[in-house]
């Protein structure tokens, strides 16, 4: 079965009297100064990509401008560094936020200031609802990559390769087979799901089952195209999915989103904000939830 068909056979529909609150709430930590386009993209990913609820947590120095940039998604304000980034002070409110959420999907133009990097590594010890890992994120476990099974298995790794470089030491191959046997081995060492970004993303499960996606195109390869991922998937997770399947669904609408978009933009003016903008039409296509 292709999984076009498998998401259109496995997506329920919406029943006429359901509410907001059926269909998950997302928190994304995401954005720092000069980066704030990294939580908008995720944000309204995650709206777009039938989420409920999504709330974006920032640092409080680019507040103001994510707050104002969106109606639909709510905006948690968190206290920054001196370098505009997210600081260890934000872990409170954080967790206090955690408590009523089903998805935490952190990473996007977080940066790599020495406080973040420890905000990210105590709230991944202390989080409780399932988890999407992207960027900055990532970054923040560098060189190690045992310390993410204590999320015993209840979340998804989103690393392009050079992520997943820094992560796990090695760099993975263009050749298909090799770039299935790192994703593969990447996910048997921390014990989650791992999405290994690229031409012909590999999706891998820590009992060795993979998928290599087929949509997507080279305009994709651009800017912010990942940020997007990681909110689609994050709403994908929130509606019930289980992580394999979610990451899957998720990596090929994603890049269904960019071939629609290519068709109409071109590959060399497809910009992360044109993939955006055509999730529902890749929804659409793909007949999710269809009636």
């Amino acid at each position: 079965m292709s999984l076009s068909r498998k998401i259109r056979k496995q997506w329920p529909r919406r029943p006429r009297h359901s509410h907001k609150g059926d269909y998950g709430r997302v928190l994304i930590l995401a954005g720092s100064a000069g980066m704030h386009g990294a939580a908008h993209l995720a944000g309204m990913a995650a709206l777009r990509s039938g989420a409920g609820l999504v709330t974006v947590a920032v640092p409080d120095k680019i507040y103001p401008v994510v707050a104002r940039r969106e109606a639909e998604l709510m905006v948690l304000s968190l206290p920054s560094t001196q370098a505009g980034s997210v600081s260890t002070q934000a872990f409170r409110p954080l967790i206090q936020q955690l408590k009523n959420q089903d998805v935490f999907a952190l990473g996007p133009g977080l940066s790599r200031q020495a406080g973040t990097v420890k905000l990210v590594r105590r709230l991944i010890q202390a989080v409780k609802c399932a988890v999407v890992l992207d960027a900055d994120a990532l970054n923040a476990f560098e060189g190690r990559p045992e310390a993410l099974r204590v999320l015993k298995g209840h979340a998804v790794l989103t690393p392009h390769a050079g992520e997943f470089q820094r992560l796990f030491g090695t760099k993975p191959q263009k050749n298909s087979a090799l770039r299935i046997q790192a994703a593969r081995a990447a996910a048997r060492k921390t014990g989650v799901v791992v999405v290994l970004k690229g031409a012909r993303t590999v999706v891998a499960a820590p009992a060795g089952k993979f998928y290599v996606n087929t949509s997507g195109n080279p305009g994709m390869a651009t800017a912010g195209t990942g940020d997007v991922l990681t909110g689609l998937l994050a709403a994908v997770l929130a509606q019930g999915f289980n992580f394999y399947d979610a990451a899957c669904f998720a990596v090929f609408i994603h890049g269904l989103a960019g071939d629609l978009a290519a068709k109409v933009k071109g590959e060399i003016s497809l910009t992360a904000g044109d993939v955006l903008d055509f999730l529902p039409a890749a929804f659409k296509k793909c007949g999710a939830g269809h009636r």
